[in-house]
């Protein structure tokens, strides 16, 4: 994973070479699961999640946004209200190394070259490709049976507003809609294991990292205007 860590930055260096204005940092967070196991909460972080960001800004209003982030995920029967769910009993699990592209939109112009004090709210979607275990539970307890990959769609909302001259700091939560169903073990696509299948197999499983980003702002100053 730190070796991912590293190629992902130099890759984002790269890109940021002949942008015209950038943004490069950090994103902390914590994470959850909406699925079949454990509580039914949205948004709840109980297991961390951190990864780099570039930002290409193309207006004051809007940028490419590139990531990549690592995040564990987890829950357990045990700590839901759900009487079914409590009395079943069952725990996983599991991590996603997160690579996403997208648009990110800002509510008010926010120009990185004005020196005066700026804030506003954003929305961000785009595709994401993520790395996961796909796992089995078998006496209430996740099994390991190969790693996998799948796609995502983020649904990203924040706020940020300038920290200092070249400092950007963000908070923000993103829900991740994923094409799987097996983030939980509840559905393996491995047909040997379909006797371990619960829950409801006819919906998809999401993740959430809710968060904060502090990015460094560098480059040449663009022109925002019509050619």
């Amino acid at each position: 994973m730190r070796h991912n860590f590293i190629y992902i930055f130099l890759l984002f260096s790269s890109l940021a070479i002949n942008a015209q204005i950038n943004e490069l940092g950090v994103f902390v967070s914590g994470s959850n699961y909406i699925g079949d196991v454990g509580p039914t909460d949205y948004i709840s972080p109980n297991k961390p999640a951190f990864g780099i960001i570039y930002k290409w800004n193309r207006s004051p209003r809007h940028s490419w946004r590139f990531s990549y982030i690592h995040g564990e995920l987890g829950s357990n029967d045990l700590d839901s209200d759900v009487p079914g769910r409590n009395l079943r009993g069952n725990d996983f699990e599991n991590n996603v190394d997160e690579f996403s592209i997208g648009l990110e939109f800002n509510f008010f112009d926010f120009d990185l070259h004005q020196l005066d004090w700026a804030m506003t709210p954003y929305v961000s979607t785009g595709i994401n490709y993520f790395i996961y275990n796909e796992n089995y539970i078998v006496n209430k307890t996740d099994k390991l049976d190969y790693r996998h990959s799948q796609f995502a769609i983020p649904m990203i909302v924040g706020l940020k507003t300038r920290l200092f001259q070249n400092f950007i700091l963000g908070a923000e939560i993103g829900a991740r809609y994923s094409f799987t169903d097996n983030l939980d073990g509840s559905n393996p696509r491995n047909n040997n294991l379909r006797s371990f299948q619960f829950g409801n197999l006819n919906s998809k499983d999401w993740y959430v990292f809710s968060g904060i980003t502090l990015t460094y702002t560098f480059g040449e100053n663009p022109c925002f205007c019509a050619n």
